[in-house]
Formats: structure tokens, C-alpha cells, sequence
């Protein structure tokens, strides 16, 4: 029995000193810097203790590149954990100045212009599904990039150094290997130019990894115990950094793991706010309940307008299904395995599509309200044998109305003076910089009232410290006689908002080029030619 344990420590010694002599011929086989994605999961933690190791190994005269160790914080990340990514960063940094090594640390973050908060509040985007996951783009892979594109302008090329194991799935083991060339250690970055990746640890298996991190000290001081603990009872791994629109779908979701956003809502459940509540983080709790809620509210159709951002309406076709008694009911599916609606099909208004203008503006009915809309459209399509087939539809949903964003921001707000972060004092859900361009964002629409200071107001009884940069236009007492005229015209206020907000936009230009293409786009939005 001793000599099967000996054995499998020898071949794990093996293993180890095997990546790091790859490390090492890797690093110096060219001047091209390495950027090293750390998430302060396992995986990426055993990545920069391999190559911290192997520079410590080698000679001084032989460090002759930069590495930069970067880190993505996409402003929601689950609290424990980017308080450790801070820390882990730190200590990397001050010992790799102690031992003398070309290694810095960084932090990546989205533009505020592209945060969470501000795309779902500011801009209304309905909360991320397994069908539209647009944070990943926004808040992992964009700033990351960019940090690589800059020292590709530096350096020329650069090679990406990131913790990816082909164990981990057959989606990404596949990925990997489409992408590797027999006997070169480089993989050529699929989306970006001039880079490379390299996977030092693509051959570890899950106990190879656990293994090593467990019996070799972290060299900045870490307890890799603690990082071990933090898996414990977790059903799922870290929440890697992902650099490659590619492969962001193999990257596949963070919700199931302890390392990802706590907002995710990509998910039916998140396990990783759960695993730190069940684990004895109950100052968590406010944080999981608003998530669900979020969740929750996602395919509510009055919560949503009933066009797209740009304006532009669509049909989407809704199924009708027979009981056993010959009723007919409508089938309204719900996203990520969420309880289907029923709603019998004589309940509905049927309007032909053709009549669809006049029937909205007969009943007077604003497809930017919270109400719904409590009609079929009725329309023919011309089938494989080319017969007309009758179907029905409704208004496809848009942008989450200013309403729900405003209650939102109010419910944000409200879990931000509720929870009490244990080792961070100045924690924020939202910051003073995402409101202040979700502030601008409204204001764009039409809101010219400042509903983020009133929303701030309300829930703390204190003023929001914003300097006086977008003021109203008009007056209160304008609007009001704005809104009058418009309802007496019946013209489209938010359109009138927009076109005057473009007026401001273009004041005081001697010449005004562009204004004709912005009032054009403005005015042949689908929404108003119904």
C-alpha cells in the first residue's frame, strides 16, 4: 500500500516539474509577453503557482518579458469572492517585486457606459438568458480584450496564458483541440489578431489539479485549504475568464458555481449565493432574494414595451393547444424551464394584422405602457405545399418599461442599505458612476425629470451628490403643457422628447451635418407607422 501511494505522489512530482519545464522552454522561446487569466478559481490558481514557481526557478538574466496577471471584475461579482481576487492580486504583486520577477497584476472592469446596471436599468435590457446572454460579451470578454489589444499595440503580438483543462467538458476539450496544431504549444486566438493562447495545464485531470494546489504552498502566502473549503459542497467549478467570443458558449454559465456574478440570471437557480448562505453568509440573503425576483419578472409582458430599442415591432407567433372538453387554449412559453401560461383563446381580442394601426389607436394603446395587450393579431403565412395557414401572435417584447427600471433601481437600492458586507465597509451593489449614466441614459429618452435623484432620495432620505450637468430642458410646468398638446395632436410624446433632445444635442453648431439622418431615425420607428 505504501509503495501504490508513493507511486502516485512520484507521478504527481513528475507532472508538476513536466508543466513547469514547459513553462519555462514556453517563456523563453520568444520577447512576446504573457497575459495570464486569473479568476481565483482552482484551475487558473494552479496556472500562475506553476508559473510563479518556474520564474523563481529560473536564472535572473533569463526573465526578459512582462506577465501580466489579470483579473476580470464585471461589478457583480459574488462579494467573498472578488474581496479574495483583491487580496490574491495584492499578494502576488508585493511578492513578485520581493523576489524580483516580471510579473504584474491587473484588474479589468467593463466601461460603466457597458455595466449590468446600466444596460438593465439604464438601457432596459431584459435580464440575461441561455438565449440572450448578453453579459458575457459586455462585462468579461470586452475588457479583457481590450487590456490584450493594448499590448498587442505594444508589443506586436502576445500570447494569452489561461487555466482551461480539456477534462473539464467534451465541449471544451473539443474546443481545445480544434484550435491546437501537433507539436506547437501555441493556439491561435480564434477572434483576435496577434494573439496566442497557451494552456500549460490542458492535460491535468480535476485530481491533478487538487492534488497540487493541496501539497504545494502557494508562494505568495495563500492558503489553498481555504480555496478547497470554498468548493466543498459545490456542484460546479470556477467561472473562467473568458477572452474568446468563440468559446463563450463551452465557457457555458457561472450561476451553478461559488465563482461567478451573484446576479446571474442565466440560471434557473443559483447555487452560488445558496452554497455562501447554507455555508453561514447570511447577510447574503437580501442579495439571493432580489435575483430571484429579478428573475422572476423577466417574461412578464407588463413589465416589458412592446418594441425593440430601435423602435421596430414584431410578431411573435403563440401556440394553441385542445383539452379533452374541445377548448382551445393559448400556450405562452416561459424562458429557462419556468412554468408555462394558459389563457383561453376566447378571452382574446382577435385583430387582423392589416387592422392592427387602427385597432391600437381606436383603443388608445401605448405599447411602451406596463399594461398588456390583450389581443391576438390574426395573419396568414404561406406554407411548404404553398397553402395559407392561419396564425395568431402577439406584440413581441421589447426593453423592460421605465417603470420596472425605476423599480429596479428603487429595489437595488434597497438591498444596497439592507446589506452589511463583513470585510469590505464601502460595499456597493451599484455605484455613484453607473446611476449617473443611467441618469444620462433616461434623460436621452425623454425622462427629463431626475428620477434617479427622486429614486435615491426616497429610499435613503438623503441627496444623491450629482453635479448639475443635464438639467430639464423645460420646466414641470412645461411638460405638463407638452404632454396636453401631444394628447390633443395625438402625437407621440416620446418621440417629441426625442426630437427636442435632439434639438439640444445639435444647439449651437454652425454647421449641423447628421441632424437630418438622426430626425429620420427618430421618426420611421415601426412602433408609430403601425
Amino acid at each position: 500500500m505504501d509503495s501504490i501511494i508513493t507511486n502516485l505522489f512520484e507521478d504527481q512530482l513528475s507532472l508538476v516539474e513536466e508543466s513547469k519545464e514547459q513553462i519555462k522552454k514556453a517563456y523563453k522561446i520568444d520577447n512576446r509577453p504573457w497575459v495570464v487569466g486569473y479568476s481565483g478559481g482552482k484551475d487558473s490558481t494552479v496556472v500562475v503557482q506553476l508559473i510563479f514557481e518556474a520564474m523563481l526557478e529560473m536564472k535572473k538574466e533569463e526573465l526578459t518579458k512582462k506577465i501580466y496577471v489579470i483579473s476580470s471584475d464585471t461589478l457583480v461579482e459574488t462579494p467573498l469572492i472578488i474581496n479574495s481576487i483583491n487580496q490574491t492580486l495584492s499578494r502576488i504583486q508585493t511578492e513578485a517585486i520581493k523576489q524580483d520577477l516580471p510579473i504584474e497584476t491587473h484588474k479589468v472592469k467593463p466601461l460603466y457606459e457597458n455595466s449590468f446596471w446600466v444596460n438593465i436599468i439604464g438601457r432596459g435590457y431584459p435580464s440575461p438568458n441561455q438565449t440572450f446572454r448578453w453579459c458575457t460579451d459586455r462585462l468579461k470578454i470586452d475588457p479583457s480584450n481590450q487590456f490584450i489589444k493594448e499590448k498587442v499595440s505594444d508589443f506586436g503580438e502576445v500570447i494569452m496564458v489561461l487555466g482551461v483543462r480539456e477534462d473539464e467538458s467534451i465541449s471544451r476539450g473539443n474546443n481545445i483541440r480544434s484550435h491546437s496544431i501537433e507539436g506547437n504549444m501555441f493556439m491561435r486566438h480564434s477572434t483576435l489578431s496577434n494573439a496566442y493562447v497557451y494552456a500549460p495545464i490542458r492535460k491535468f485531470s480535476l485530481d491533478d489539479v487538487w492534488n497540487y494546489l493541496l501539497q504545494c504552498p502557494s508562494p505568495w502566502g495563500d492558503d489553498n485549504f481555504e480555496l478547497h473549503k470554498m468548493y466543498q459542497d459545490s456542484s460546479s467549478g470556477e467561472c473562467p475568464l473568458v477572452v474568446d467570443k468563440s468559446i463563450k458558449e463551452s465557457a457555458g454559465s457561472c450561476g451553478n458555481s461559488r465563482f461567478g456574478c451573484w446576479v446571474c440570471t442565466v440560471v434557473n437557480e443559483d447555487k452560488a449565493l445558496s452554497g455562501f448562505i447554507q455555508s453561514g453568509e447570511d447577510w447574503m440573503k437580501p442579495l439571493l432574494n432580489f435575483r430571484n425576483w429579478l428573475a422572476s419578472i423577466r417574461d412578464d409582458r407588463t413589465r416589458r414595451m412592446k418594441y425593440r430599442m430601435n423602435g421596430q415591432t414584431y410578431i411573435r407567433e403563440v401556440k394553441i393547444e385542445l383539452d379533452r372538453d374541445e377548448v382551445a387554449w393559448v400556450i405562452i412559453p416561459k424562458k429557462g424551464g419556468r412554468e408555462k401560461t394558459r389563457i383561453k383563446f376566447d378571452d382574446y381580442t382577435k385583430v387582423p394584422k392589416l387592422e392592427l394601426a387602427s385597432y391600437l389607436k381606436e383603443n388608445k394603446i401605448d405599447l411602451s405602457a406596463p399594461e398588456d395587450t390583450d389581443f391576438l393579431i390574426e395573419y396568414t403565412e404561406t406554407g411548404l405545399e404553398g397553402e395559407e395557414m392561419l396564425k395568431y401572435g402577439q406584440l413581441g417584447l421589447g426593453p423592460y418599461t421605465f417603470e420596472t427600471r425605476n423599480e429596479i433601481l428603487q429595489r437595488l437600492l434597497a438591498v444596497q442599505a439592507t446589506v452589511v458586507h463583513p470585510n469590505d465597509p464601502y460595499y456597493e451593489v451599484i455605484t455613484k458612476d453607473e446611476m449617473k449614466v443611467i441618469r444620462e441614459i433616461w434623460f436621452k429618452e425623454g425622462v427629463w425629470e431626475d428620477e434617479v435623484s427622486n429614486t435615491y432620495r426616497k429610499v435613503f432620505a438623503k441627496e444623491l451628490d450629482f453635479e448639475e450637468d443635464n438639467q430639464a430642458i423645460i420646466s414641470s410646468d412645461q411638460i405638463s403643457d407638452l404632454e396636453l398638446l401631444c394628447s390633443e395632436y395625438n402625437i407621440d410624446l416620446r418621440t417629441v422628447k426625442k426630437l427636442i433632445n435632439l434639438e439640444q444635442k445639435f444647439a449651437g453648431y454652425k454647421f449641423r451635418r447628421g441632424i437630418n439622418e438622426e430626425i429620420t431615425k427618430v421618426l420611421k420607428q415601426d412602433y408609430l407607422h403601425l
